[in-house]
């Protein structure tokens, strides 16, 4: 990781140091080991949770740490250079606490909000359908008002910590009036009728289970609905917006991680007499790959500034996660490149880490759709 970070309180040079601190005795030992066996390291949220690193972008009245998003998303970063699956799972929790957050009342949050974010409660987020991926207006899972309930059925795919979260946040359809028939619910995990389908078995994140999550006659009370009937799209995107940015932090994290791993291995690997840090050719490589992570920092940080300024800044983070996703795909790449064909086995993680690189491309929106969203925000 970078040797220092410019932050903008002493304070967060303190969280800098902290998630270091954990991630290095906590996270760091176990990784290869989760990844090979893809067990959830559910202790590890945990953990994360106790130290206030679950609930950084929340207001202290809520149990947050009111920290901005320059400061969570720095963080996230140092997370997911040590474990990406870890880190996409903070990401994810994060966004799964952002409707309640955002569309709650002041009672929902007071009731909800606060053991969600001490760590104790991990969630999950349910937009995505088999045949309404980039197209979430086209989803067909169902709510049903009955007097004070409504009746969920449909099925979610794609749910990160699907079968293993607390609660999920979940977007279902209310009427047949397309993206604005749509609400949002906040779901307990023990609800009678939800269950988890069985995992995908995927390319990379293995630490970080992934299913569809069932709803047969999955009844909640009206009162865990988020805002009013018909605001569930609005709350999905705005959350997105959010969310990309997390993705953005996660893949320069996964890129750093990538890059201090092939910097290690060329200043002790040895031909023609000298380490193959100082042949121009691969020193190149290597400036390049550092040149990439480091405006891929840049780039989510000036987003994430505009956000925490209060201003408008969808397209910028849109720009950050196209740009930092697609840079940890070039970078973890180049890794393995690196590493020759030492980096092809897995006696080193840098295969893995090109592995986990390639979906930082596909989901919280696939970068062609990050594309369309940058495209017609110019035409406006």
């Amino acid at each position: 990781m970078p040797a220092t970070r410019l932050m903008p309180s002493e304070e967060a040079s303190d969280l800098i140091a902290l998630t270091r601190d954990i991630v290095a005795k906590e996270l760091a030992p176990k990784v290869a080991q989760i990844e090979a066996s893809g067990e959830f390291p559910r202790e590890v949220f945990r953990t994360l949770g106790r130290a206030g690193l679950l609930s950084l972008p929340y207001p202290e009245e809520f149990g947050g740490g009111g920290q901005p998003y320059e400061v969570y998303l720095q963080v996230l970063e140092e997370i997911a250079a040590v474990s990406a699956s870890v880190g996409v799972g903070v990401s994810v929790h994060a966004l799964s606490c952002f409707g309640l957050f955002t569309a709650g009342t002041d009672e929902q949050r007071k009731q909800w909000l606060p053991e969600m974010l001490s760590g104790e409660q991990l969630g999950a987020y349910c937009l995505s359908e088999a045949h309404a991926g980039s197209d979430p207006a086209a989803m067909r899972t169902r709510a049903v008002r009955d007097g004070d309930s409504y009746v969920l059925n449909g099925a979610k795919a794609w749910t990160t910590h699907g079968g293993k979260a607390d609660f999920y946040k979940v977007m279902a359809r209310t009427s047949d009036d397309g993206g604005r028939g749509i609400s949002c619910f906040l779901v307990p995990a023990d609800t009678p009728g939800l269950t988890a389908d069985h995992p995908e078995q995927k390319m990379g994140l293995m630490g970080s289970t992934t299913a569809t999550m069932l709803f047969d006659d999955v009844r909640i009370p009206a009162e865990r609905r988020l805002g009013d009937e018909g605001q569930g799209l609005p709350i999905a995107l705005a959350g997105l917006d959010s969310g990309r940015l997390g993705i953005a932090a996660v893949a320069t994290g996964l890129a750093q991680g990538a890059l201090d791993a092939a910097i290690a291995y060329a200043k002790d690997r040895q031909t023609f007499g000298k380490a193959i840090i100082d042949h121009q050719g691969l020193g190149f490589v290597l400036a390049d790959m550092s040149a990439a992570v480091e405006s891929a920092r840049a780039t989510y940080l000036a987003a994430a500034r505009m956000k925490d300024a209060g201003q408008k800044f969808s397209r910028q983070a849109s720009i950050a996660k196209l740009v930092c996703t697609d840079n940890a795909m070039k970078v973890t790449t180049d890794a393995v490149q690196v590493f020759g064909g030492a980096g092809y086995t897995r006696d080193f993680p840098v295969e893995r880490y090109m592995r986990e690189a390639k979906v930082m491309q596909i989901f919280e929106g696939t970068n062609q759709i990050q594309r369309l969203v940058i495209a017609r925000d110019l035409a406006r």
